[in-house]
């Protein structure tokens, strides 16, 4: 730093050139914390300097690693998801015969299954069944919330 540049922030820290340059940062130090808006203002009026006025916030910064931990939670990035479990195990929720006739469409509100059935016949026999199937659902881990929402014909 040049000379001249060191003079304009001892003005402006300390006000005067009184303070040697070497010892600025310990005779007037940054502020370690913020003050509200209107104690800023007041120091500024003091110090006449211009007074902020905007209604903007200025939000403490968030360390990228803690956003990116947040994002990973929320949509489940890299975690089995409970569509694709039940996929995984359709043929051992339905059976053998079944299979071909139906399969989950989707979760809705994080635990109605949409099953869509391809034959009337399937989706009369699977609503019979609803109590033993939402019971192998709920076995799987993963699905232990999930109950039968809709079999829709498609």
């Amino acid at each position: 730093m040049t000379q001249t540049m060191l003079k304009e922030i001892s003005e402006k820290n300390c006000g005067s050139l009184l303070f040697p340059t070497h010892l600025l940062s310990i005779y007037c130090p940054m502020p370690s914390h913020k003050f509200p808006r209107h104690v800023e203002n007041l120091i500024a009026n003091f110090r006449g300097l211009p007074e902020d006025r905007s209604r903007s916030r200025l939000n403490e910064t968030t360390p990228f690693q803690d956003v990116i931990e947040k994002v990973i939670q929320k949509y489940r990035i890299g975690m089995a998801s409970p569509e694709e479990t039940l996929r995984e195990h359709w043929a051992e929720i339905v059976g053998a015969a079944n299979v071909q006739f139906c399969h989950p469409t989707r979760i809705e509100r994080g635990k109605n299954l949409i099953i869509t059935v391809s034959n009337p016949v399937v989706r009369q026999e699977l609503f019979f069944n609803r109590k033993l199937l939402i019971k192998k659902i709920q076995e799987i881990p993963n699905c232990r919330d999930i109950t039968l929402g809709n079999l829709r014909v498609g």
